[in-house]
């Protein structure tokens, strides 16, 4: 059964940093993309940053220059490093990897104070 655990999350004032993480075991066969998504409430999931099994990213351009996605294909593992932190980065964030089907986490809660 494949699991896709995040961590990382947590409690940061504006202007700081947080690092997630993302790994995936179980069943999967191959993994293409990874990424993270973010929904704050009131609000639909959002596209915050992928990543292609070759290293290609995508940015939302609400985060360009403040955030990194960076992946580990022998550890199944994906990163998300979060600079420059801004309230309205407040959200869960949810990690994903996309193989054969679509794995979701259960999502890790990110909050900035201003």
């Amino acid at each position: 059964q494949v699991q896709v655990v995040e961590s990382g999350g947590g409690l940061v004032q504006a202007g700081g940093s947080l690092r997630l993480s993302c790994v995936v075991s179980g069943g999967i066969l191959r993994i293409n993309d990874m990424g993270w998504y973010r929904q704050a409430p009131g609000k639909q999931r959002e596209l915050v940053a992928d990543i292609t099994s070759s290293g290609s990213t995508n940015y939302a351009d609400s985060v360009k220059g403040r955030f990194t996605i960076s992946r580990d294909n022998a550890k199944n593992t994906v990163y998300l490093q979060m600079n420059s932190l801004k309230p309205e980065d407040t959200a869960v964030y949810y990690c994903y990897a996309r193989g054969n089907y679509v794995c979701w986490g259960q999502g890790t809660q990110v909050t900035v104070s201003s």
